[in-house]
C-alpha cells in the first residue's frame, strides 16, 4: 500500500484539503497523512469549504512534521512554497511532488469574501489532487501490466 504525506507550513489548510480529498479519492487504497512544519490546528473555514464539498475533514487533527520521523513514504507533496524548501530530517520518500497553492488563511475580508477564497483554493487543491491520483493510478497500471 502506498504511503502519502502532504506538508505545508501550519497544516491547517491547505494539506488537511488534499489529506481529505485522497482520502476520499483513493478510497483506502492508500496511506495518508498530512503535517506542517508548524502545527496550528485545523482551520473552520477549510472544514466548511470541505463541508460543502461533500468531504468531511473536522475529524483530522493538525501535527508538525517532527511526528514522522524516521517513517518513509512513496510520495511526498508539498502544497506550499515554503514546505518544499524545508529539509526535512528523517523522513524519507521516493518521490516529491510540488504544487504552489496559495493560503486561504492569509486572506483578509468579511466572512462572505474569505469563505470564497477557501473555496477558491479549494478547489485548485482538488485538481492537483485528481492528476496526482490519476498519475499514481496510471504509474500502478503500467507496473502491474510489465
Amino acid at each position: 500500500m502506498k504511503r502519502i504525506l502532504v506538508l505545508c507550513t501550519g497544516n491547517s489548510c491547505r494539506s488537511q484539503m488534499a489529506e481529505g480529498y485522497l482520502k476520499f479519492y483513493t478510497q483506502q487504497s492508500a496511506e495518508i497523512f498530512s503535517a506542517g512544519l508548524e502545527s496550528h490546528g485545523v482551520n473552520p473555514y477549510a472544514v466548511k469549504a470541505m463541508a460543502e464539498d461533500s468531504i468531511d475533514i473536522a475529524g483530522q487533527h493538525s501535527k508538525p512534521v517532527d511526528v514522522f520521523r524516521g517513517q518513509h513514504f512513496d510520495y511526498l507533496i508539498t502544497v506550499c512554497d515554503e514546505a518544499t524548501q524545508k529539509m526535512l530530517k528523517g523522513i524519507s520518500f521516493r518521490e516529491k511532488l510540488h504544487f504552489s497553492i496559495p493560503d486561504p488563511a492569509a486572506f483578509e475580508g468579511e466572512y462572505e469574501r474569505k469563505i470564497e477564497e477557501f473555496r477558491r483554493v479549494r478547489e485548485i487543491v482538488k485538481k492537483h489532487m485528481l492528476r496526482f491520483i490519476g498519475r499514481a493510478l496510471h504509474e500502478n497500471t503500467e507496473a502491474a501490466a510489465g
